[in-house]
């Protein structure tokens, strides 16, 4: 427990060394005729009912007796626990047994040192009646964010509908189009230290007020859940003492994710500012800027406003790591580019050959070879145990273990290996073999397409299909985000076309290179259009699902 206290004070002491002599500057003004959250709306027991079956029956050391015995005592102690978040939400007040947390620590990487404390990152594990509570609020709070539209459009951590995938779809369909005009572009990598941990509750409440409107007992709510907030670390079977909470939002809670990126909301106006498009995903922040090769690549607008983004975190109590922020070139003859550095605080950057960007490693021409390279490793190392266990397992749960440590990874962000070549998505259809082999014991020279097909597997390239059809969908029926959504547009003929040439999507054309041919704004129309008009008019996702892979399924194994 010490050594998280003492980190934590210490980034602060860091922090408040490099605030001396930057003027405050405060724009985050709400008019009386913007819209307000005043006060938390009561529940009725059918809807705590759903929230609490919504929710894992994971237990905590704090809670009185197991989770799932609790849910299945609710019958009797329902209408109590109905009062107890009612009084909370209209009294405005958190009793203090719920802003106890029992720290987990969990090792940031498999390959960091376990003896290195700075490798954990702290996770927070709540009472369940916490959990209960938060989840109430966290609904009624998303529900008057997104309402009002409110959130930063180009944040996706913790939102309904997006995802590292969506983010990373738009950030790389912006990078492609922009090698698709034969211009050079560069991509910054922002990396904060324990930004969860030093968030100030003064300047929190503050922006939860003045920017994002929330007024009355919901106002009060949250600042009797920001305070009197105790932790203790849970280890081996030993717990340290009690530590009061003076910063940051709880990791591991329902409401600090949200909460973090709240606080977060004015980056993306000082980003604007100088015209360098960026994305966020909670604390990862990434700018990124094109130009032609016979222009300027812009450095000092990158610079400047990299100087700005600091000095507003060092104002917020947030700690920008320049030794892990990370930089890459994209486009064709870069190496007859020189001189490229991005300086952080005294610190130069020189760009990398590839950076890892929320999972994903990015190349200079978005090839995604590097990265497939490393799923295929990752993979057969993991193939390698579990056939080694495949004797003592039952199917189930050898499957349980494919699915965990192998599609898992070949399905993350696939998405973004829709223009990859074909002897790299070979190298991944090579891993979905092996493990469909290892799962059903057939023999190395079995003919896989039976194997892949009793499995009910789509292979490799069919599910990267499956991924960007899904997304279309969702993005043509509001369930994707607005980012996503503006990329396709519909076609509009001439004139008028038979019925079943209608719901097509407009695809751009390829400029310089091959570039856009990968991106999501050219795959996604030409995927869509190729469907059947059933398989598009289907009136609900379930029923897109169902259609879409029983189509996939006769194109992968006819």
């Amino acid at each position: 427990m010490k050594f998280l206290d003492d980190k934590i004070n210490n980034i602060r002491l860091e922090i408040q060394c490099h605030s001396h002599n930057i003027p405050i500057d405060i724009d985050e003004c709400c008019t009386s005729s913007e819209p307000h959250l005043e006060n938390f709306i009561p529940v009725i027991e059918k809807d705590l009912l759903n929230i609490i079956s919504s929710l894992k029956s994971t237990s905590c050391l704090l809670d009185p007796v197991p989770t799932h015995l609790f849910k299945q005592a609710l019958p009797k102690v329902g209408n109590s626990l109905l009062d107890i978040v009612n009084s909370s939400l209209s009294l405005g007040y958190v009793p203090n047994s719920l802003k106890l947390a029992v720290i987990k620590p969990i090792i940031k990487k498999p390959n960091l040192d376990p003896c290195e404390l700075a490798n954990y990152r702290p996770i927070s594990n709540l009472p369940f009646i916490a959990k209960i509570l938060e989840k109430i609020v966290f609904k009624q709070l998303c529900s008057y964010l997104q309402n009002n539209s409110i959130h930063e459009v180009f944040q996706s951590g913790f939102r309904q509908n997006h995802s590292t995938e969506t983010a990373l779809l738009r950030v790389t369909n912006d990078l492609l189009s922009a090698l698709d005009r034969g211009s050079t572009a560069i991509l910054v990598l922002l990396d904060l230290s324990a930004a969860f941990d030093t968030i100030d509750h003064a300047i929190l409440l503050n922006r939860l007020e003045n920017l994002i409107g929330i007024k009355g007992s919901a106002l009060t709510w949250f600042k009797s859940y920001l305070s009197d907030r105790y932790q203790c670390v849970h280890l081996k079977n030993k717990c340290s003492y009690q530590s009061r909470v003076k910063y940051g939002v709880p990791q591991g809670s329902i409401l600090g994710p949200i909460l973090f990126t709240l606080y977060m909301l004015p980056l993306g106006k000082i980003i604007r500012r100088h015209g360098i498009n960026f994305h966020c995903y909670a604390d990862d922040t990434q700018l990124y800027i094109s130009a032609k090769p016979n222009e300027d690549l812009c450095l000092n607008q990158i610079t400047d406003c990299i100087r700005e983004i600091r000095k507003w975190m060092t104002l917020n109590f947030l700690l920008l790591n320049s030794d892990k922020t990370e930089v890459l070139l994209l486009g064709p003859k870069l190496d007859k580019i020189d001189n490229i550095v991005v300086e952080i605080d005294g610190h130069l950057i020189i760009p990398g050959k590839t950076v890892r960007n929320l999972g994903v490693i990015f190349d200079s021409v978005l090839s995604f070879d590097v990265h497939i390279c490393s799923i295929v490793k990752t993979a057969f190392f993991h193939l390698r145990n579990i056939a080694k266990l495949r004797n003592i397992l039952s199917h189930a749960d050898a499957e349980k273990l494919v699915h965990a440590f192998i599609t898992s990874r070949l399905d993350y962000c696939n998405a973004l290996l829709a223009g990859s070549s074909c002897k790299s998505l070979n190298k991944l259809q090579l891993v979905q073999n092996a493990a469909a082999r290892v799962l059903t014991r057939a023999r190395k020279f079995d003919h896989i397409t039976p194997i892949l097909s009793s499995l009910h597997w789509l292979p490799v390239k069919f599910r990267i299909d499956y991924k960007i059809l899904l997304l279309t969908y969702k993005s043509l029926k509001g369930l994707a985000p607005q980012y996503l959504a503006e990329l396709l547009i519909p076609y509009n003929p001439p004139r008028t076309l038979r019925s079943q040439e209608a719901g097509l999507l407009s695809v751009p054309r390829i400029r310089k290179n091959n570039a856009l041919g990968k991106a999501f704004s050219y795959k996604a129309p030409q995927l869509w259009n190729n469907l059947p008009i059933n398989i598009r008019d289907s009136d609900t996702l379930s029923v897109f699902k169902s259609r879409l892979k029983t189509f996939l399924f006769e194109q992968a194994f006819r």
